[in-house]
C-alpha cells in the first residue's frame, strides 16, 4: 500500500509525518530509530536516555531532535508516538502513560512482566484509540513469513507438532535481568517470548489447553520463580486441536556456537523449518521438508531486524489507530504466565 492508495482520512494524516520520541537509545533503540528514519515515514522529534553518551550518539543520526530528560519531556514535546527501549519493569507503566497522553506506542518485548500488565496496556491503547505494537521481530524474517504462508495455505497438511529453540551462549549483561521483580523472569521472558509468539502466530493463535514446563538455574531446578530467574527452560504446550508445541531456551548454554535458533513445523503433508546459520543471531535459512528431501525457501542476507518498528511507523503515518490484533499480545503473555506457574 502507498500513501496515494490510502482512503482520504488516512491520506490526509500521512501528508504530515508523525513526530516520534525515543525513550532509551542503547543499541536496540538506535537501530530501530535508524530503520524508521530510512523509511521517511516519521521524524525524530525528541530523544531521552539516562546516558548522555547514548543520547549524543542517537542525536548524531537525528540532529534536529531535542534531547530531553525523560518520558515526561518526550510527551511534553508533543510527539505522536513513543518508541520504548527501557528495562522490562518499566514497559507497562511507561506505555500506559504515553497512551493516556495520546501517543501511539512501539515497545520492546515484553510488553509487561505478567499478563495483567500486558492487558492493562492493551486496554489503555483501546481507550485512547492509539496504535500499539511490540518488537516481536522474528515474525518479520523472510523465512517465517514463508513458513506461515505454507501453514495458512494448507501445504503442510494438518500441523500436529512444532519444535522451537533459542539458546544463547551469553547471558544478559545488565543486573536487572536477574531480578524477577524487574524482569518478570529469565530466559523464557527474554528469549522464550519470541518462541511462544512465533508458534502461536504461525498457527493463527490456537487455544492452548495444557502447559507443562521445567525451569532450571545453574543446572538444578529453579526453586522459586518469584525469587530467582531461570537460565534453561523447556515447555510443552498442547492446543485444543491436539497440536504439540515444544519450546526450549537458555542463557549461557555450551552449544559450541553463539546461538541456536530454530523453528520447525511438522504436518501430515510435510514440514518447514527456520534455522540460524553458523550460530548467527541474524542470518537464517528456511526450508520446505518432504520426507528425506528439502527445498530452500529463503537464504541470507535478510535485513529483518527493524521491520517490526518500520511496520508500526508506516501504519502510524497512514493514520491507523487501535488495532484489535494487539489483544494477541495478552494471549502470548498469558502463556508465559502459565509457563511460570502464575
Amino acid at each position: 500500500m502507498t500513501v496515494d492508495t490510502l482512503p482520504a482520512p488516512a491520506r490526509a494524516a500521512a501528508t504530515s509525518r508523525p513526530r516520534l520520541g525515543f525513550l532509551g537509545v542503547g543499541w536496540i533503540g538506535r537501530h530501530r530509530m535508524q530503520a524508521i528514519l530510512e523509511t521517511g515515514a516519521c521524524t525524530v522529534a525528541a530523544i531521552a536516555d539516562p546516558s548522555p553518551d547514548m543520547a549524543a550518539q542517537a542525536r548524531a543520526a537525528a540532529p534536529e531532535a531535542e534531547v530531553v530528560a525523560d518520558l515526561d519531556g518526550l510527551l511534553d514535546a508533543g510527539v505522536d508516538g513513543i518508541v520504548i527501549a527501557t528495562p522490562s519493569a518499566l514497559h507497562a507503566e511507561q506505555s500506559i502513560r504515553a497512551l493516556d497522553r495520546g501517543a501511539a506506542v512501539f515497545c520492546q518485548k515484553p510488553l509487561g512482566r505478567t499478563a495483567a500488565e500486558a492487558r492493562a496496556v492493551v486496554e489503555a491503547a483501546r481507550a485512547a484509540d492509539r496504535l500499539l505494537a511490540v518488537d516481536l521481530s522474528y515474525r518479520f524474517t523472510d523465512g517465517m513469513g514463508r513458513i506461515r504462508d505454507l501453514v495458512a495455505g494448507g501445504e503442510l497438511g494438518r500441523v500436529f507438532a512444532a519444535d522451537l529453540t533459542f539458546h544463547n551462549a551469553y547471558g544478559p549483561d545488565k543486573p536487572w535481568f536477574y531480578d524477577p521483580a524487574l524482569s518478570g523472569g529469565g530466559c523464557v521472558m527474554d528469549l522464550g517470548v519470541h518462541l511462544v509468539d512465533l508458534a502461536l502466530w504461525a498457527l493463527d493463535f490456537p487455544e492452548i489447553r495444557d502447559v507443562h514446563a521445567v525451569l532450571m538455574a545453574g543446572g538444578a531446578p529453579l526453586a522459586d520463580p518469584a525469587t530467582g530467574v531461570e537460565d534453561y527452560a523447556v515447555a510443552t504446550l498442547t492446543t485444543a486441536h491436539g497440536t504439540v508445541l515444544r519450546l526450549a531456551c537458555s542463557w549461557r548454554l555450551q552449544a559450541g556456537r553463539d546461538a541456536v535458533i530454530e523453528a520447525a513445523f511438522h504436518g501430515t503433508g510435510g514440514g518447514a523449518s527456520l534455522t540460524n546459520v553458523n550460530g548467527s543471531f541474524y542470518d537464517f535459512t528456511a526450508e520446505r521438508l518432504r520426507g528425506t528431501a528439502r527445498e530452500t525457501l529463503t537464504l541470507p542476507p535478510d535485513a529483518w531486524g527493524g521491520r517490526a518498528a518500520v511496520d508500526w511507523a508506516r501504519r502510524l503515518a497512514w493514520g491507523e489507530g487501535f488495532d484489535p490484533e494487539a489483544e494477541r499480545l495478552v494471549t502470548v503473555a498469558e502463556v508465559l504466565d502459565r509457563i511460570y506457574g502464575r
